[in-house]
């Protein structure tokens, strides 16, 4: 047992969890990858052999993350916040495309995708800068200039290719905003902000599509308008067009296939049909892949890790003795499970869809190990949290027992 406590340092519940998923992940993505084996004429063994050593990777990141004490990451957003933006400046001209949209920096033996690295140097810039501006009364006005200049300049530049990556970004600043003590009043002039640039956003999208094409700097604003239009479209009123599989209507319709032919216990693992027709059924879809072959009870085993974790990290945040590791660990846990809250909403049909892929179930390279970095940085708070606490104990017990005479100890 000491042994075991020795390795896995920290929460034991958020280790549970990650192991949990992790073999998910494995399961899923050997079953849900097999069209990448076909098209690419490649054996059978190719797709989990690169997603197993990426998982390895995140494995051994997490370890790591977890050993180095947390006042320490209040370093790295000085340093990563700078160079993700460089490399987002980078991307949008120098990018590598996929599915028309320019997100990754091909290196040749490694591609790497700048947002996710901006994404968790602003959480962590967000955490240090609520820290710094604590008192008795809360966060000072100037907490919410500094955070939103520093989200906004970020989003600003991810916008452009990946709407739905700024508008998860921002959405997990506003809440560690909220989590942070800043003033309601400075919350709710945010949310007029949204407001009218939601409005803006809704006006730009009634243009045709002819004219959004002819706007410079907003490539996917045509893409964008579909995916909405697709979303909020009333039922045709033949009843049989409902059901017409369409290049428009592929992906959600075959999503909404695998959701509906499982049930309570699914098809069984390796045994999904729809993984052979789904686009991106081991990423941006995996979780209707997770229902066909689990079930509905598979499925709901699946959210109820994502929300033990969050429970967990706010049992942690509320044990931290200063404000920033209670504010990252927060920021890390809002981060992991906002993003598979948005799949999931997605793979059912409750959102429009977007390119977000299910935190460490999902077969991806850059964002397995920096979501494998998050749950380090957690598990790295909880550790050395119960490590202070532990000297805090141990220190008082000594001082008691020296405040006892000497007597009284030899009787």
């Amino acid at each position: 047992m000491d042994f075991i406590n020795r390795i896995f340092r920290g929460d034991k519940v958020v280790w549970v969890v990650f192991m949990l998923l992790l073999l998910i992940s494995v399961v899923e993505v050997f079953s849900a990858a097999s069209t990448l084996t076909y098209i690419g004429n490649r054996n059978y063994w190719w797709a989990i052999r690169e997603h197993s050593i990426n998982l390895l990777l995140g494995a051994t990141v997490v370890y790591l993350a977890h050993l180095v004490p947390y006042r320490f990451y209040k370093a790295v957003p000085v340093v990563l916040v700078p160079m993700s933006l460089a490399m987002l400046v980078w991307v949008l001209f120098k990018g590598s495309a996929v599915n028309d949209a320019n997100r990754w920096i091909d290196l040749g033996f490694v591609t790497i995708q700048p947002s996710e690295l901006a994404k968790v140097g602003v959480v962590m810039g967000t955490a240090l800068i609520l820290s710094r501006t604590q008192t008795e009364e809360g966060a000072t006005p100037n907490a919410m200039k500094w955070i939103l200049w520093m989200t906004g300049i970020v989003c600003a530049f991810i916008v452009t290719e990946n709407l739905s990556t700024a508008l998860l970004l921002f959405g997990v600043v506003f809440l560690m905003m909220y989590v942070g003590r800043v003033p309601l009043k400075q919350l709710g002039k945010v949310v007029a902000g949204i407001a009218v640039v939601g409005v803006l956003f809704g006006s730009l999208l009634l243009l045709p599509y002819k004219t959004l094409d002819s706007l410079p700097g907003l490539n996917r604003l045509t893409t964008w308008k579909a995916r909405f239009e697709r979303f909020f479209e009333k039922s045709d009123p033949v009843p049989a067009a409902q059901f017409q599989i369409t290049d428009e209507n592929f992906q959600e319709t075959h999503a909404t296939m695998a959701i509906a032919s499982s049930n309570i216990i699914g098809r069984g693992p390796g045994n999904s049909v729809e993984r052979d027709y789904l686009p991106q059924a081991y990423s941006d879809f995996i979780f209707a892949i997770v229902i066909e072959e689990l079930g509905l009870a598979g499925g709901a085993f699946v959210v109820f890790l994502y929300l033990w974790l969050l429970v967990r990290a706010a049992k942690i945040a509320k044990r931290c003795k200063g404000y920033f590791p209670a504010f990252l660990v927060m920021g890390c846990a809002l981060m992991l499970v906002a993003q598979a809250m948005l799949n999931m909403m997605v793979a059912v049909g409750l959102f429009p869809v977007t390119g977000q892929p299910l935190p460490l179930i999902s077969r991806g390279g850059t964002s397995t190990i920096i979501n494998c970095g998050y749950i380090g940085m957690i598990l790295s708070v909880s550790y050395y949290t119960e490590k202070t606490e532990r000297d805090a104990q141990l220190a008082a017990e000594q001082a008691a027992e020296e405040d006892i005479p000497e007597i009284l100890r030899e009787g």
